[in-house]
């Protein structure tokens, strides 16, 4: 996929306000600090789309970006730690859940794991959840760029053990870097494909 264009389109807390669902969504989500953003920026070949900082918790709301006219990245809040009060915390997490579970277009959830470390508790019980409620969702593992390949290798077939022991089935995962740019043609492949699939049902169901 090529990205000719990435904008911005909304900021909202509330997933009935969020853009007409006409195309397919992606959305991504990760702990604090996973590198989002940067990933975010990567992806779309566009520095600056998505705010980075380096002090968690910056992303507080549910950020709406419009690819090449054609589906929408979502940026949403982190879970796990940041520096907000615990008030904060819950109400994140509940706009989230209500997004999660009523979005219509949501094709996809990208869930971010920093591939530097082993299996987070917060990680593995999120994706239960989104296993549990039935919503599709994908593994991107970031900065794998900060460590050799194969420390990155031991950490991921570490994962991947952990993930059997829960799933029947482990989902699809990608390795990634918004340094080295590692996975970005991998990731924007998959989408791809997620998209003409919405197409080919829309055509069908016609």
């Amino acid at each position: 996929m090529i990205i000719h264009d990435a904008q911005f389109l909304t900021s909202n807390s509330r997933a009935d306000l969020c853009p007409d669902p006409k195309l397919p969504e992606y959305a991504f989500i990760g702990r604090s600090n996973v590198g989002k953003s940067s990933l975010i920026n990567m992806l779309t070949g566009r520095n600056g789309l998505a705010k980075t900082s380096a002090s968690p918790g910056k992303t507080q709301l549910i950020n709406h970006f419009v690819i090449n006219d054609n589906w929408y990245l979502v940026d949403l809040p982190g879970y796990g730690y940041a520096k907000v009060s615990k008030t904060s915390r819950a109400e994140w997490a509940r706009m989230i859940n209500y997004y999660l579970l009523n979005r219509s277009n949501l094709m996809c959830v990208c869930v971010l794991i920093d591939s530097r470390h082993s299996p987070q508790s917060v990680d593995l019980e999120f994706m239960e959840k989104l296993g549990e409620e039935g919503i599709p969702f994908v593994m991107i593992f970031t900065k794998a760029d900060k460590q050799s390949t194969a420390q990155t290798k031991a950490l991921l077939a570490e994962y991947l053990r952990k993930m059997s022991e829960i799933w029947d089935e482990l989902p699809r995962y990608f390795v990634t870097s918004a340094e080295t740019r590692l996975g970005r043609e991998e990731v924007l492949t998959f989408i791809e494909e997620v998209n003409q699939q919405w197409k080919d049902d829309a055509a069908a169901s016609a």
